[in-house]
């Protein structure tokens, strides 16, 4: 027996069958997913997704683009075509970016005939490295002392305008321009992609950067404070001649490849544009700070006047006395950094209160901030107060009281056993620092509402009767279980019997004599 199949292989059954299968393949869309299922838009809500979105700008016709920035350096050919550019630099080597006005006819009209303040960062790409970037950049400090991440090319920049570098952020630069002029600004990054790797044992893929430039504006106060463009790109850096050599590699590897192979991978650019993206988080806090004017290790001269000076230091900020306290709302929390010299922590601390910092361990202080800052950040959420080199007690006391207390304590002495009714002496603590002649004198005239000026040398006498001038050469210092008195004279006295005298509780052996001017 003879069996024989035969199949409809027409042209329309075999139409309808794929548009069954695609019918079906489309039936989920739309309705309600069960519980082991899973939705496109919450794998489009993942953190991957979003950060490929933030850097995109939004889809909005009408958003106005006022700056273009293109950096002068060839993008690489081996970036797939829908990945962000990648550009290799030279370590120290001097690229132009160029600052274009992109504005339309009567776009911004309030910037027209005035200048804008512009904000070059070189900041990590990497999310894990963003951050530990104050951990990464202070032990680049202290690896390259002197040097910085970034530095503007004076010489060969063209309209720019009050260049300036505050020392205390290495990656940072700004500058004034004007858009109706020219101008380009030639920057040099002097570090590597490897020198942020977590092991070098040689052959290791360096981390990428990123060059980020924010514009601001003029306000009624005349501080550049009003964020007009932000843009970014890609980078790279390596050694000298590196970035040459890497780009020579990558061009003949992808000559290589197959036509339909070099479909999927853009084509290299001689010049890269940066894209638009959103502000750096701590913008507001750096322009509201005064900026020392530039001064580059990598340069033959410095600008600025004033506290532009390469000398010049930025004054500390005065001690902070205020505790944070548990009530205390987010706002708070990130002014409370701010004042205690932790703004570089502000971004990770942003949704913290008051209660979450003091809820964290000091292990878990020193692990997101590092061991130096974590000691501090730790000491200054507890209220830990420094402890001073030497702290003295100081009594003031009348010359019959003193006479008082001496026929006392030889009553005392007759009688051992009988009760002593001394007289009772309040103590003030002084704390002493710098262990210096200065420093004693100061705590001195302030504890007795004196003028320092009145107080012209003090001495020192030992238990032989001679008198050491205390200077900063003399070891003043109070060793445990010592006892001195402290006589302030009139002007021009030198008797030991003087009205007033201050004692310090430490044992005996030595005597201050504080001569006072008129």
């Amino acid at each position: 027996m003879a069996w024989a199949l035969k199949l409809p292989l027409a042209d329309e059954v075999i139409e309808s069958g794929l548009v069954q299968d695609f019918d079906a393949s489309l039936s989920g869309i739309g309705q309600e997913l069960g519980a082991g299922a899973y939705s496109m838009s919450d794998v489009l809500a993942l953190p991957i997704f979003k950060q490929e979105e933030s850097s995109l700008p939004p889809d909005n016709e009408n958003k106005i683009l006022p700056f273009q920035y293109v950096l002068c350096a060839a993008t690489s050919p081996a970036v797939k075509l829908h990945d962000e550019t990648l550009t290799y630099l030279n370590q120290g080597q001097s690229y132009e970016i160029r600052m274009l006005d992109n504005r339309k006819l009567g776009e911004l009209p309030e910037i027209n005939g005035k200048l804008v303040k512009s904000i070059f960062r070189v900041v990590f790409h990497d999310r894990r490295l963003q951050y530990t970037e104050h951990q990464q950049l202070e032990g680049w400090r202290w690896n390259r002392p002197g040097d910085r991440i970034l530095d503007i090319d004076i010489p060969m920049s063209v309209g720019i305008i009050d260049p300036r570098a505050n020392p205390t952020q290495l990656n940072t630069v700004e500058f004034l321009w004007d858009p109706a002029k020219r101008t380009s600004v030639f920057i040099q990054v002097h570090c590597i992609s490897t020198e942020f790797t977590m092991r070098k044992h040689g052959g290791e893929k360096g981390v990428p950067f990123r060059v980020q430039i924010d514009t601001f504006k003029e306000n009624e106060n005349g501080e550049y404070t009003e964020h007009l463009h932000s843009a970014s790109c890609q980078i790279k850096v390596f050694k000298p001649k590196g970035a040459d050599r890497k780009q020579k590699t990558d061009r003949e590897k992808m000559e290589k490849r197959t036509p339909h192979e070099k479909e999927k991978y853009q084509p290299s650019y001689e010049t890269t544009i940066l894209t638009e993206c959103s502000p750096w988080p701590e913008i507001t806090y750096v322009n509201n700070s005064p900026s020392p004017g530039f001064n580059s290790s990598h340069s033959s001269f410095s600008l600025g006047e004033g506290n532009g000076s390469p000398n010049h230091q930025p004054e500390p900020p005065p001690p902070v006395t205020d505790n944070l306290l548990p009530t205390t709302t987010p706002q708070e929390a990130q002014q409370w950094l701010h004042r205690n010299r932790f703004s570089t922590f502000t971004r990770l601390f942003t949704n913290f209160s008051g209660a979450d910092l003091l809820k964290l361990t000091r292990d878990d202080v020193i692990q997101i901030c590092g061991p130096a800052d974590g000691i501090r950040l730790f000491n200054a959420l507890k209220g830990r107060m420094v402890r001073p080199r030497l702290t003295i007690y100081v009594c003031q006391e009348s010359l019959q009281l003193r006479e008082q207390q001496q026929q006392q304590q030889q009553q005392q002495q007759k009688h051992e056993d009988g009760d002593s009714n001394g007289t009772f002496f309040v103590y003030h603590a002084i704390y002493l620092e710098e262990l210096t002649a200065v420093e004693l004198t100061e705590k001195i005239a302030q504890l007795f509402s004196i003028s320092p000026c009145q107080i012209s040398q003090i001495y020192k006498q030992g238990p032989t009767g001679i008198h050491v001038l205390i200077s900063d050469e003399v070891d003043f210092s109070v060793q445990l279980n010592y006892q001195m008195m402290i006589n302030l004279s009139a002007h021009g006295a030198r008797a030991v019997l003087l009205e007033q005298s201050v004692l310090f509780s430490r044992s005996e052996g030595f005597i201050l004599f504080c001569l006072l001017s008129s």
